[in-house]
């Protein structure tokens, strides 16, 4: 068990290193790549995002090991745990730093899935689904994720950026459902397994919701992305585990428990997005200037750390570029 848990807490700091080393990648790219595969092509040929893929596939292995070890309900919370290290190292990186409603923000986020994935704890149900009911499944998450993707079009900074986010949680939910489905071809043998619809639509949607979460992290910075992220690919992943493979979730005060958490994380949220830091930091990467230049906005309130300088007064620390 304490193996499971050091690897659990191991998988949480690897996503959030390599989350943040492809943000930091993405967000120099131009607005005019995102959705677009030139995006993930120019990407390819950095160095910082592909060590940050690099690291995220690690990550995946040492969870597949917690988890191998452990239950899910000690598990997954644990991988959340991505929020409390990504979070600080990417404003920092930009050369800011998080106050009181940022850790707070973070910290109801992480706390409330924690909370969520304890409450639920979904019991495996049957291996498989009828082909019928994937297709209405499917239809409908797709239907979701279009809807959202033209919303977020529309909109700018911080909204683009989590309404991508969240289309992104819909495909790699649907991407974990898939995945789940894919086990019994394996069982048969690999040539079955190619056969099957099952693991192509594993790996569509695997590409596509990799280019959606590239495009969040364009978009902008990942404390507005990272959270709407680790918030709906879960949850697309449980409802889809109750519909498709009849998996039973905890009733009566569990609910209650589940409800509060999902409170706890639309407060995280809300707390973040309307944050004069994460503010800062949109418009810092945005406009290619150094993250210095948005004190005005907030009424000369300094929410940058400073360094001292030769004649004792303190500077601000570069900006992201």
């Amino acid at each position: 068990m304490v193996i499971a848990i050091l690897a659990a807490l191991a998988a949480g700091g690897g996503f959030a290193a390599g989350g943040v080393l492809q943000q930091h990648a993405a967000s120099t790219r131009p607005e005019r790549e995102a959705l677009s595969f030139r995006l993930l092509v120019e990407l390819g040929h950095d160095q910082r995002w592909l060590l940050g893929i690099g690291i995220a596939l690690v990550s995946y292995v040492l969870e597949a090991l917690a988890l191998s070890l452990g239950p899910l309900v000690l598990v997954q919370p644990l991988i959340v745990s991505e929020l409390a290290f990504a979070l600080p190292i990417s404003v920092r990186w930009r050369g800011m730093k998080m106050g009181a409603r940022e850790w707070l923000g973070a910290a109801a986020i992480a706390a409330g899935l924690a909370v969520g994935f304890a409450s639920a704890a979904p019991r495996a149900g049957r291996s498989g689904a009828p082909v019928a009911e994937w297709v209405v499944a499917l239809s409908v998450a797709g239907g979701l994720t279009v809807l959202v993707i033209a919303v977020g079009r529309r909109k700018r900074g911080s909204s683009r950026s989590s309404l991508y986010a969240v289309g992104a949680g819909i495909l790699l939910g649907m991407q974990a459902s898939l995945l789940k489905a894919t086990i019994t071809p394996f069982e048969h043998g690999l040539s079955q397994a190619l056969e099957g619809w099952e693991l192509w639509a594993t790996l569509v949607t695997a590409v596509l919701g990799l280019l959606l979460v590239q495009s969040a992290y364009e978009a902008g910075p990942l404390a507005t992305s990272m959270p709407a992220l680790d918030a709906i690919e879960p949850a697309i992943a449980v409802v889809l585990g109750i519909v498709l493979f009849h998996e039973d979730v905890r009733t009566g005060f569990a609910l209650v428990s589940a409800g509060a958490g999902i409170a706890a994380v639309l407060l995280g949220i809300v707390l973040l997005d309307t944050s004069p830091v994460i503010k800062c930091l949109q418009k810092a990467q945005r406009t290619n200037q150094r993250a210095a230049d948005c004190w005005p906005e907030f009424g000369g309130k300094d929410p940058l750390s400073t360094r001292e300088t030769q004649g004792g007064r303190a500077s601000p620390t570069p900006g992201p570029r």
